[in-house]
């Protein structure tokens, strides 16, 4: 029996979408938001992060179940305003935020633009003045002081290029006193991402709401908002195993209770992107060829890592394989062994590796497993100028097209050739 996404076969979908694509499942969309949301103490906004996947109709899918929006692009911006979320539902965030962005951000009336340094905390308020507009909302971003474990991926607790230094941030009153136009809302502090361990995200969860109360008194800071991240993780690899939602929740609601009853008006916002869309989506290829060198067998397919760098295990210093399947032979044991390959004319071009399937053969559809987040948006697409693929939503038993494949003519059209 071949995969199905909400009752569509995957041969129906591969044939009128072509290949390779990104599907996504609608269905998988919501039963995951809604398990954050159900859980997650009522005072916590759940924000969605646009990194992970920036698709405009997943985007407002997720804002049509109540899912605000973190965004650090001016198309991601302008993405979240097409697709209907509030702009007082809207955080910006980026260590590099050009003066048009700010800008933006000030015309458009976010809840806050998160400053990462204080020189763009003072660039923030020279945009208002220009603007004429007061009381501009900012969250500090902090590079706290303390450290943290669990992470696949550390983003503060050492010197990196994001936010303000916890010590900086405490020296700055006199600074913050003197803005015209800013107002700080509070503070933004975020330590990593895919976080597996509950205990983790409680730890972090209790460290940030205490910093930000510390920050807050230091600086005589009214605390209006505090976004304490989020990196719930996701698992991909062999012995990994997903983070318990029920534990982790139960835990920073906890730790949440209490700060709620001593701030009841500061508004708190838990960011997710790879939690809440990687389980909705699969990466589909055809097998092209199948073929045997020196006793290993490959399967070459028309996709590879030009459209899903993630699977090559980017950040890990062993090569890992995300879960992958064949979608014709769905319900089939595996018997036999390949290494899957995509067309481009580089070793690293290495689906999966060693990875145990059923018979394969010319034509079949294979599909790499958990791949909404971090797809197309984290991918090389125009290496040897192949495009990013097309991307499809299925949305109450219908599939929708909501990224049409690039095509040859779109992709040569920036291009200007010089008459010699």
């Amino acid at each position: 029996m071949e995969f199905q996404v909400q009752g569509v076969g995957i041969s129906r979908i591969a044939e009128e979408f072509g290949t390779p694509l990104f599907v996504y499942d609608a269905q998988v969309l919501r039963t995951v938001y809604q398990s954050v949301r159900d859980r997650l103490h009522p005072a916590v906004d759940v924000f969605f992060s646009l990194k992970a996947n920036p698709n405009i109709s997943v985007c407002g899918y997720l804002g049509s179940l109540g899912a605000g929006a973190e965004i650090s692009s001016l198309v991601e911006l302008k993405t979240v305003r097409a697709a209907g979320i509030d702009p007082a539902d809207t955080i910006f965030l980026g260590p590099g935020k050009t003066r048009a962005e700010l800008e933006a951000c000030v015309a458009a009336g976010l809840h806050a633009v998160v400053c990462e340094s204080l020189d763009e905390v003072a660039e923030v308020d020279a945009v208002a003045a220009a603007a004429g507009r007061d009381e501009v909302g900012v969250l500090l971003r902090v590079n706290p002081d303390f450290h943290t474990k669990g992470s696949g991926l550390a983003m503060g607790g050492k010197p990196r290029q994001f936010g303000i230094d916890a010590d900086l941030v405490r020296r700055a009153r006199g600074f913050l006193d003197g803005l015209r136009r800013v107002r700080v809302l509070g503070f933004h502090m975020y330590l990593g991402t895919r976080f597996l361990g509950a205990e983790d995200l409680v730890h972090n969860t209790r460290e940030i709401l205490a910093l930000a109360e510390r920050l807050a008194t230091e600086l005589a800071v009214p605390l209006r908002t505090v976004d304490f991240g989020g990196g719930f993780g996701v698992a991909y690899f062999d012995n990994e195993k997903d983070l318990d939602l029920a534990a982790a929740v139960a835990g920073i609601n906890e730790v949440v209770e209490p700060f709620v009853a001593a701030h009841p008006e500061c508004r708190l916002i838990n960011e997710l992107g790879r939690y809440l869309t990687a389980l909705c989506g699969t990466y589909v290829v055809r097998a092209r060829y199948v073929k045997e060198s020196m006793g290993e067998r490959f399967v070459v397919a028309d996709g590879g890592t030009n459209h899903h760098m993630a699977a090559v295990g980017i950040g890990s210093f062993v090569k890992r394989n995300f879960p992958i399947r064949s979608l014709t032979r769905y319900t089939a044991e595996p018997t036999d062994v390949y290494t899957v390959t995509g067309p481009l004319c580089t070793p690293n071009d290495v689906i999966g590796k060693k990875v145990a399937l059923p018979p394969v053969h010319a034509g079949d559809l294979l599909g790499v497993e958990r791949s909404g987040a971090y797809g197309p948006t984290a991918s090389p697409g125009l290496f040897l100028s192949h495009g990013f693929p097309a991307e499809v939503l299925v949305l109450e038993g219908t599939a929708h097209l909501v990224r049409e494949r690039d095509q040859a003519e779109e992709l040569l059209a920036k291009q200007r050739l010089v008459q010699f």
